[in-house]
Order: structure tokens, then C-alpha cells, then sequence
């Protein structure tokens, strides 16, 4: 051997360096949209003091300070407060068309900026009159209506500029509907007709288009949880969750992918979007998986479905989550409770997908000498975890949720300054916080109040119980046709429109059927969610996928199709919790009977994963079945769905008559692989012996 190859091998393996990933990143939650306007000088502090004082306005609000002296807010006022304050600023940070120009703010942008804040002003000064008067049944003055139908028109413009093009033909016919509603082409759609002004007065002075549950869920919980993920990020706890992840899971089989699931998991919990969660950090996992053997395409796939179910988990999760709490009139901790299960069941699938998937391949794990020391990093980040868990505790135990992100983000901010010398904030720091936080909102205030004219229009006119009923005569009252009309349009719908807009749309017109079928409320709503939210990861849209292709330099749509067959198992899930709500925690005795149906998927989705992937755990590599690899596959995968199906309900077999039959299937299809296996190994060895 060589000197300098005698050197090499004797020189320790260098230690991978994960630096924060959320650096200089900000944090847009629902559009995606990548053309934004970055405002600076004067613009930008309006932005940052507008952005404190929203963020002051949510703290008087829940905890009830009384910062105006002789003065009680309603909720009302308090809303539109928030409007005045953050809607405007849509038509600065996003430009109106693709050639807009981003380096400076053009006059009609200025113009509606000035139009917005004075329609918000000029309504929240007259709301306490309109619920005096019952103005938004009738009798609004002239000057209200003209403020109304300002708003009207500023908000379908802020929903085309935040969601696009089709988000705004998807909520706007909706919104004008009440005004020929009794039209005889509308079929199944008829209902009470209202005026110009009545519809305006509705929409903007009642609790229940503009004001409605949307906006609700933003001024009171959706603030605090967004400025604790932004504080989160800032104190470089995205540096602390990716590098516990690789210290935890780099060694293990296919290391590089698992690690890339948990980090995903953990940094989307902070983020609460899909989008940003894949940019940050795949910017990690990706370059590591490529370099550990996995093809580009399966690592960029990994990394969309990793960051696709982060939205789904809990103490986190995305802004719809709240949006569901407020439509279910149940607190977020409810939500975040519902979502353990169908959140655990889905990253044990992806782990299963990749184990196998590495198994297959002969893909190892990373040396530990390459990996950060555990050690090292909980020592470093240790008060994260104090944080999460006063978190968890006050969601879960002291049920205060609208209290628990500020009381998280007081501590997190304290224990920074005093254990932190890389991330510890100066002045500088909490007006770019304070920068990040006002887009963000700014991003949702657009979406959300747009999407709330949604369930004003079917709330006025009163179509909702009778749409409901039509569809349960389509469907000939059987669960499982509307489930599936239900999941087919939710992921139509979801290529469109953000994942918060395909759920309202749908908690509108859809649940009320399911709900009258008996199904539980929860799992009903979490369908829907969930089905709305699969367009990240399905072609054509899969935006997700995409976006993970980009850093992964792999095609687009392949990356996407990969998408849909690593995350195959989050297509199952909402059937199953729907079957047996026990799997959202929801029933008579949810707790020992969800641990058990999960105990079951998870078995399944062993064998699932198996067959998807070509080996099973346990059983080899099914290359060695020869011409019988694909039928063995596809019995594996049916076995393992039948098991995982749970009985009972609306399932006309029992839970023990579906695990039987299931069983029935996996059984005799194990034998065989293994038999076959062992058969074609033992002809090979003999075939090697001289």
C-alpha cells in the first residue's frame, strides 16, 4: 500500500455538518407560490409594526388584557382589526401578474393596498351598529354596502394572487350564487334567492361568510401556533430535529431515507406547510440519500411524502387542522388527539416502504463516524424538548389552546437567550421574526377570508340540508359509494385549490351526507382532509414531488409517480379510521380498542409494504420466487389491506371475520414465498459448490 493510501485509510472519516436549515428561509404556509415580493425601507417596517400589532391584538384578545381603556372589543371588531392590518399587505408582497415588477410596488398595487384598509376600517367601525340593527339581514346604509362590495372585490383579487387562477373560479360563482340561486338550471343547487345588497350585507357584517369560521380559527388559535413555529425556526431548532434525526437513525438500513422521514416529520410539525417543508429540508436529506445509494427520483419521492404528512401530525399541524376544530366546535387539542393514530400508522408505513426498499437494494446505512454524536446534539438543544412538552401539556392536559403556543414560545425564548450563544436574538432578529411572521399571515388572512365567503353563500340561501340529501339519493344510501364520490372529488378538487380551501368546499357540501349516514363526525371531517391534501404527492399536480424533484435534479413526473407508490398507504388510511373511528380516538372505549385496530394496520401495512416493495421483512428478497415475484406480491398486498381493514360498523363483516380472511390470505402467500426462497437459495449454493 502507498504512503498517501496508508494515510487516507488511517485519516478518521470526516463528520457530516448539518447547518440550520430554515436560514434565511421564509415561511409561506398555503400558496406556495414562489414569486413574492420582498418589501424593503419604510414598506417593510409598515409590515414588521403592522405584524406586532396583530400579534399584540391576539394576546389582548385571549387573554383577555384590556389594552383599550374602557373599551370591550367584540369579536367582530376584533376580526376586522386583524383584516385592516394584514389583508392590504396581499397586493404588495404578491404581485398582480407575471411580468409585475418585484423590485419596486406599482400604482394600482398601492391602490388597492389604500381600498383594502379603508373598506376593513370603514366596516369594523360599523359592525357593532350591524349587530344592533341586524343589518346583515337587511337595512345596512348605502355606505356599508358600497365598503361591502369594496371588500368583495379585494378579496376575490387577494384569493387569485395568493392561490392563483384556480382557486378564484373555484370560490368565486359560489360567492355570487345567492344571487340568482332560485334559476331552474341550478337543479339540486335552488335555493333562497337574495339581492345585491343583501347578499353584500350578509357577507360582510355576518358570523358567518367573512367572519366566519376561517378567520375565527385564525384570530384565535392559528396566530399563536404560527408564532411559535416561526420562533421555533429562528432559534435553530430545525439544526437541533434534522441532526437528532441523523444521529438517531443514519446507521439503520437505508439510513439516509429514515432519517429523511423523521426530520421531514419533525421540522413540518414546525412549519405547518408542505411546500417549505420540502425545501428545507430536502435541501439536508436529499444530497445524503443520493449519496447513500438511493436513486434520485425515490429520494426526491421520500422526501415529498415525508413532508406531505408532517401537515398531518400532531402537537403541530397544518392551518386546516384548526379550520376543522372550529367548523367541529371542538377545541384543536380534540384534532391533534384524532390525529395520532392516522399520523403514526402513516410514518410506520413510509419506514416499512423504505426498509424494504433498502432491503432489496442492498442499500446500507451511513458509518457512525459520519454521523453527529446524540450526545453532542441534546446537549446543545436540550430546552427544545422542555418547550414541545409545556406545549403538549397545556394542549392536552390544561385544554388552553389558545394560550399554550405564547406561553411555549415566552419559555423557548427565554431559555435561548441564556443557553444559546449561536442563536441568540438582537434587534435585528426580532424584526426579521417579526417580517417572516407578517407574510405568513398575510399569505393566510388572504385564503382564509376569501374561502369564508364559501360557507356564507351555502349558509344564506340555506341549499346545504337539501344538497345533502340529494347526494344520499345518488348514492342509494350506501357508505362506501359516497366515501369513494367523496375521495374521488376531494382529490380533484385538491389539484386546484390549497388543501384549508378543498376542505372547506367540502366540509360544506359533503360531510352534512356522510354525517347523516351515521358516520362519526371526526372521522368524516379528517377524510376529507386528508383526501384533499393527497394532490401533494398525486400527478399531475403533486407539487410536493415536484418540488423535492427540483433539489433532487430528477424528472418531475416520475418523481411524482414514485410519490404515489411510497406513499401508497396514506390512500388506505381515511378508509380505515372512517370504518372504526377508534382509530381517531372517537368512540365509547377509543383508547384500548385504537391501540389494538392500529396494532392491526400496522401488521398489515407490513405486508402492504412488502409486496409494494418487492421484499418482505422476514421473508427475503421475493426476486428468489421467480415467475410467482408478482402474483406472491400482489397476494401479500391484498392480505395485508384485508388485515388492516378494520370490521364492524358500516363493514358488514367483523373485526374477527376480516382478520380470518385476511390471514386466509397471508398465510398460505408467506409458506409459499418462504418456501420458494429457500428453494431457489439452495439451488444456488449448490450451483456455486466446485
Amino acid at each position: 500500500m502507498s504512503p498517501s493510501a496508508s494515510n487516507a485509510a488511517a485519516a478518521p472519516a470526516k463528520r457530516i455538518e448539518f447547518d440550520d436549515p430554515h436560514a434565511g428561509i421564509g415561511n409561506l404556509q398555503e400558496a406556495e407560490v414562489t414569486r413574492v415580493r420582498t418589501l424593503r425601507g419604510g414598506w417593510r417596517w409598515t409590515l414588521v409594526v403592522a405584524t406586532a400589532a396583530t400579534i399584540l391584538l391576539c394576546i389582548n384578545q385571549q387573554f383577555s388584557l384590556r389594552f383599550f381603556i374602557d373599551y370591550t372589543q367584540l369579536n367582530t371588531e376584533y376580526f376586522y382589526l386583524l383584516i385592516a392590518l394584514m389583508l392590504p399587505f396581499t397586493f404588495l408582497i404578491f404581485p398582480g401578474t407575471e411580468t409585475a415588477p418585484l423590485d419596486r410596488i406599482p400604482w394600482y398595487d398601492l391602490l388597492l393596498f389604500v381600498a383594502t384598509f379603508a373598506a376593513s376600517i370603514w366596516l369594523m367601525l360599523n359592525v357593532r351598529k350591524a349587530a344592533q340593527f341586524g343589518w346583515e339581514s337587511d337595512g345596512a346604509p348605502q355606505n356599508v354596502i358600497a365598503a361591502g362590495l369594496v371588500m368583495w372585490f379585494v378579496l376575490m383579487e387577494a384569493l387569485r394572487r395568493t392561490g392563483g387562477w384556480s382557486l378564484l373560479l373555484s370560490v368565486l360563482p359560489f360567492t355570487v350564487y345567492p344571487l340568482f340561486a332560485e334559476a331552474n338550471w341550478l337543479g339540486p343547487f335552488r335555493g333562497s334567492q337574495l339581492t345585491l345588497d343583501q347578499t353584500t350585507a350578509y357577507h360582510v357584517l355576518s358570523g358567518e361568510s367573512l367572519l366566519g369560521i376561517p378567520i375565527q380559527a385564525f384570530a384565535d388559535t392559528v396566530i399563536g401556533f404560527l408564532v411559535f413555529g416561526t420562533a421555533l425556526m429562528m432559534t435553530g431548532a430545525g439544526k437541533f430535529f434534522i441532526n437528532i434525526a441523523f444521529a438517531m437513525c443514519g446507521t439503520f438500513r437505508g439510513g439516509a431515507a429514515k432519517v429523511c422521514i423523521f426530520a421531514s416529520g419533525l421540522l413540518g410539525m414546525m412549519s405547518g406547510s408542505i411546500i417549505s417543508n420540502v425545501l428545507t429540508a430536502g435541501t439536508m436529506t436529499i444530497p445524503v440519500m443520493k449519496k447513500s445509494g438511493f436513486r434520485a427520483s425515490y429520494a426526491g419521492a421520500i422526501e415529498a411524502c415525508a413532508s406531505t404528512g408532517a401537515v398531518l401530525a400532531p402537537p403541530v399541524m397544518g392551518a386546516t387542522a384548526f379550520v376543522i376544530a372550529q367548523f367541529l366546535n371542538v377545541s384543536y387539542a380534540d384534532v391533534a388527539i384524532a390525529a395520532i393514530i392516522p399520523a403514526a400508522l402513516y410514518y410506520v408505513g413510509l419506514f416499512m416502504q423504505v426498509d424494504s426498499y433498502a432491503a432489496r437494494h442492498g442499500l446500507k446505512g451511513i458509518p457512525r463516524a459520519e454521523l453527529p454524536k446524540i450526545w453532542d446534539t441534546i446537549k446543545a438543544g436540550w430546552y427544545y424538548v422542555f418547550v414541545i412538552a409545556l406545549l403538549v401539556v397545556m394542549l392536552l392536559y390544561f385544554k388552553r389552546e389558545s394560550h399554550a403556543p405564547f406561553y411555549a414560545t415566552a419559555l423557548l425564548l427565554v431559555l435561548n437567550q441564556l443557553f444559546s450563544r449561536d442563536t441568540r436574538w438582537t434587534p435585528s432578529t426580532i424584526s426579521k421574526f417579526l417580517e417572516v411572521n407578517g407574510r405568513t399571515f398575510v399569505e393566510l388572512v388572504g385564503i382564509l377570508a376569501g374561502c369564508g365567503l364559501l360557507i356564507g353563500a351555502f349558509s344564506m340561501t340555506g341549499v346545504v340540508s337539501s344538497l345533502a340529501n340529494d347526494l344520499l339519493r345518488i348514492a342509494g344510501d350506501n357508505p362506501f359509494l359516497l366515501l369513494g364520490m367523496c375521495a374521488f372529488t376531494s382529490l380533484i378538487l385538491g389539484l386546484g385549490l390549497t388543501t384549508t380551501a378543498c376542505y372547506i368546499f367540502l366540509a360544506i357540501l359533503v360531510a352534512p351526507a356522510l354525517e347523516k349516514l351515521g358516520l362519526n363526525r371526526m372521522a368524516v371531517h379528517m377524510f376529507i382532509f386528508y383526501w384533499g391534501m393527497l394532490s401533494s404527492i398525486t400527478p399531475p399536480v403533486a407539487i410536493a414531488s415536484f418540488a423535492a424533484a427540483g433539489i433532487a435534479g430528477s424528472p418531475a413526473m416520475k418523481t411524482g409517480w414514485e410519490s404515489m407508490w411510497v406513499g401508497s398507504i396514506i390512500y388506505f388510511i381515511p378508509f380505515f379510521f372512517v370504518l372504526n373511528p377508534a382509530l381517531v380516538l372517537q368512540g365509547d372505549n377509543p383508547y384500548l380498542e385504537g391501540l389494538g385496530l392500529m396494532g392491526l394496520a400496522a401488521f398489515g401495512t407490513l405486508f402492504i409494504c412488502g409486496g409494494i416493495q418487492g421484499y418482505q421483512a422476514f421473508v427475503g428478497d421475493l426476486r428468489g420466487a421467480g415467475a410467482l415475484e408478482w402474483p406472491l406480491r400482489v397476494l401479500l398486498v391484498i392480505g395485508g389491506f384485508v388485515v388492516a381493514t378494520p370490521g364492524g360498523g358500516i363493514n358488514p363483516l367483523s373485526q374477527i371475520q376480516v382478520t380470518s380472511l385476511g390471514l386466509g390470505i397471508l398465510v398460505p402467500t408467506v409458506a409459499a414465498a418462504l418456501l420458494l426462497i429457500r428453494r431457489q437459495s439452495l439451488v444456488g449454493n449448490q450451483l456455486r459448490v466446485p
